[in-house]
């Protein structure tokens, strides 16, 4: 076999977590080779081993037979190997041409620096790959699938034999999906080694000559040919299948009363603040002293719910109701003041300004009613004196209330979060993977408040890609796939069922 990408025994910690535990792979010259594995399973981190970007503390990389210091991008870009992420690297404000010639491995223009040359050189480049735009048109301006095509183009363009796409479907449409699949069979056939990470089975099964599973940063799947595995089998390796009680906890606590306090009936929304699959025909409850899980591969609609509900998107048609009021025609902050909060999805970039300092934080959604009714007069110390209060009540530790939200560790920035959206009362509760990246410790704080909510009569809409976790304090799951409700589950759940659920698997 001519092995075009290989490792040895690579494992990769970042402190506690081991997010690579002692992976082997071969993958063969020109095949299409699928990585799948839930969030967190090592795939982003073995791709960024492979290209160069994060070190290794044991494991060796060979490219071609090669062997290639671990850590070196320079060295793997000469190679042959280069990677497209799922996060765009393109200067969203260059135009075209400027931003490749600005990071591919190796420029098309002169020598000595000229705008016409440059732009002239990546136009004849875009105009072999069959890329329909001006190298004039500032990147930002350009479709996802078109800035995909230049971001391949880029990767491309030093000659790359070995190719890494990091999730390069998880924003596309279906149309724009069946393009990129067709160029990377082209690239296959022209006798380029394409790595493709994936999470969907049917993606896997179209263009996929192996597939591979990590899970829990162990390689638990090596490449296997995708006519020689089942979708169930796939599904329960990346998921982890387990006889043994599978799972089957129920939450404890008070049981739902059966009442209906949010109900979301035939939704389909449409563009809100975020890219990605909208929702289509979406129905489903929660009453109070409920939690209802929200399970699903990302990318499928989980942030488009947490907008429904906290009013940053439209819907095309259904109904969203809050115990009985139309939800729909409530504003953002008169959601707020009817009791719905939001624990969003990135603590860093959504949940709090880090500049900004810790009281500044806590009262930021009620700054605006503290202040009008103690007009002429504000109290800078009392309001210092309820975020220290609000503070207190979550256990967040600090040094003075001055200090910048950046200063805080991972735990305590979500408790910061917590005790915002919490300590005027929640009814209806938002939390969008609450406990990523956080310990132990702190993921167990997190979820038994969530618990505390339920038990006082909230309903929670628990939105993670932890099957664990969910489990764990769920009442009911359901589960999104490409904007649908693919399923709903009552305990004890069934880790298979719920996986299959969320690939699409039939058996």
């Amino acid at each position: 076999m001519n092995v075009a990408l290989s490792c040895e025994g690579v494992s990769v910690r970042y402190g506690a977590v081991q997010a690579l535990d002692n992976v082997s792979l071969d993958f063969e010259a020109g095949r299409i080779h699928a990585l799948l594995g839930q969030n967190g399973a090592g795939k982003t981190t073995l791709a960024r081993f492979f290209s160069g970007l994060i070190r290794s503390e044991a494991g060796e990389l060979a490219i071609n037979g090669r062997m290639v210091p671990a850590g070196d991008v320079a060295g793997v870009r000469a190679r042959g190997l280069d990677i497209v992420h799922q996060r765009f690297t393109l200067p969203p404000t260059f135009s075209v041409s400027d931003a490749l010639e600005l990071t591919a491995y190796r420029k098309k223009g002169r020598g000595v620096f000229s705008a016409g040359a440059v732009a002239e050189a990546w136009k004849e480049e875009m105009r072999n790959a069959g890329i329909a735009a001006s190298p004039h048109a500032t990147v930002s301006s350009l479709p996802i699938e078109t800035i995909q095509s230049l971001e391949i183009l880029r990767a491309l363009s030093g000659d790359a034999h070995v190719l890494i796409l990091d999730e390069p479907t998880a924003l596309l449409s279906p149309g724009a999906i069946d393009a990129l699949f067709d160029r990377l069979r082209r690239l296959r056939d022209q006798g380029v080694t394409l790595l493709v990470i994936l999470h969907k089975l049917q993606e896997v099964q179209e263009i996929a000559d192996t597939v591979s599973i990590l899970r829990d940063g162990r390689l638990v799947l090596a490449p296997t040919p995708t006519g020689d595995t089942t979708s169930a089998r796939l599904s329960d390796m990346m998921i982890g299948h387990q006889e043994m009680a599978e799972s089957s906890m129920a939450a404890p606590g008070k049981a739902s009363s059966g009442e209906s306090l949010v109900s979301v009936d035939r939704v389909s929304t449409t563009e809100g603040m975020s890219a990605g699959v909208e929702l289509s025909d979406v129905s489903f409850s929660i009453g109070r002293h409920e939690i209802l899980g929200v399970a699903g591969i990302e990318g499928n609609g989980q942030r488009q719910l947490a907008e429904l509900l906290c009013g940053f998107c439209e819907i095309t048609q259904g109904s969203v109701s809050l115990d009985g009021r139309n939800l729909m025609e409530m504003s953002a902050a008169e959601r707020r003041a009817a009791g719905v909060r939001n624990v969003p999805f990135d603590r860093m970039s959504e949940g709090a300004s880090l500049e900004t300092p810790l009281w500044e934080n806590v009262l930021s959604w009620r700054s605006e009613e503290f202040c009008r009714n103690r007009l002429p007069f504000v109290s800078i110390g009392e309001m210092k004196r309820q975020a220290e209060t609000a503070l207190g009540t979550l256990g967040v530790k600090y040094d003075t209330l001055d200090n910048q939200a950046v200063s805080l560790s991972g735990g305590n920035l979500q408790r910061l979060v917590l005790a915002r959206e919490l300590v005027d009362g929640a009814v209806l509760l938002v939390a969008a993977q609450p406990t990523r990246g956080l310990d132990f410790g702190a993921a167990k704080f997190v979820l038994g408040y969530l618990e505390l909510l339920r038990s006082e009569g909230s309903a929670v809409v628990l939105i993670s890609s932890d099957l664990d976790e969910l489990f764990e304090v769920s009442d009911r799951i359901i589960v999104l796939r490409g904007g649908r409700v693919s399923g709903q589950f009552h305990p004890p759940f069934s880790r298979r069922s719920v996986g299959d659920a969320m690939v699409g698997a039939a058996r």
